[in-house]
């Protein structure tokens, strides 16, 4: 098959995706390109939003137009790690006691770990190795999770008292952090002639196999990285640290410290997915400067004029693509 028919299909394929989606879930079209963007690349996400506004629907929905076994998790300070991962049980048969493991809710292929923050860090860190390396470890045996995987850990930025704020070296493993805005007033008719007016659509009908996606998955990391767009994310990361931005004076003012080399890899990723989704076979420089926010908010850490300024990190970022041409 043709390098074009091979875009064909998949254009067509995402069509199909994002028609059975939409038959559940009104609206959130940046919200749905972020969760295809992870599957599509192995990465994960955080997502932002008021409750109410369809996060763990969408979630859900997608896991079933792609027939994706989903498992949600509710973090609350009592959760434990092995609440997550599984444990090894005593069980006594025929032939005797022994031990067996069984495993826990992140072996579904797609995980909602919702209001993440509210779990201890011992509890949050046990997701570290499963978001980076995709396995398990228990009792000194190693398990491989089942791809295609993927983890999307909600944050309610309204109730932040008794929460966890998630540590860098965790926030740096979600490839984009999305925020989910407020529905508009089209959109709020809509969904309330969906539900309170009539009974909720029926789950979506799978429309992907998971074989195909994963076909899709390999589609996208062949799509090019011109070597001057690729110089242009690292000229975009490297505005983003305070030592390298003397031109920016308000990264040198607010920012400590600046987005990771993991920072440069979610923009080209991201990048791939949306110029595959324009059909197109290369990325370029608008693609890089789309994904930007997404990519980089969460990974810039403000010092502490910066938090006492209330700086918007979006703000920043802005700056930064002003500043790079």
């Amino acid at each position: 098959m043709t390098p074009e028919a091979q875009l064909s299909d998949f254009l067509a394929d995402v069509g199909r995706l994002r028609e059975a989606v939409s038959t559940r879930v009104v609206g959130q079209h940046a919200l749905f390109d972020g969760v295809l963007t992870c599957l599509l690349t192995g990465g994960h996400a955080l997502i932002e939003g008021v409750p109410g506004v369809g996060k763990t629907l969408m979630v859900r929905t997608v896991a079933d137009a792609l027939s994706l076994r989903f498992a949600r998790i509710q973090f609350t300070p009592d959760l434990m790690p092995s609440d997550l991962v599984g444990t090894s049980v005593l069980r006594e048969d025929a032939s005797g006691r022994r031990f067996t493991f069984e495993p826990g809710p992140v072996f579904a292929q797609l995980v909602l770990a919702d209001e993440i923050n509210r779990a201890t860090p011992k509890t949050q860190s046990a997701l570290l190795e499963v978001m980076q390396e995709n396995t398990v470890s228990v009792a000194g045996v190693t398990h491989t999770l089942e791809q295609p995987y993927c983890v999307l850990a909600t944050q309610n930025p309204l109730e932040m008292e008794g929460t966890y704020p998630l540590p860098e070296a965790q926030l740096d493993r979600f490839l984009l952090q999305l925020q989910v805005p407020f529905p508009s007033r089209d959109e709020l008719h809509q969904i309330l002639d969906r539900t309170a007016h009539a009974l909720m659509p029926s789950p979506a009908a799978p429309v992907l196999s998971r074989e195909r996606l994963l076909a899709m998955r390999e589609l996208v990391r062949q799509i090019a990285v011109p070597r001057s767009v690729q110089d242009f994310a690292l000229r975009v990361l490297e505005a983003t640290h305070p030592d390298r931005a003397r031109e920016l004076p308000r990264i040198t003012r607010f920012v400590r410290y600046g987005a990771s080399p993991r920072g440069a890899q979610a923009l080209l990723l991201a990048a791939k997915v949306r110029a595959a989704l324009a059909g197109r076979f290369a990325i370029g420089g608008d693609d890089v400067r789309a994904v930007v926010p997404a990519a980089l908010r969460h990974r810039l850490i403000l010092n502490f004029e910066g938090e006492a300024e209330g700086v918007a990190i979006d703000a920043l970022l802005d700056d930064v693509l002003g500043a790079v041409r």
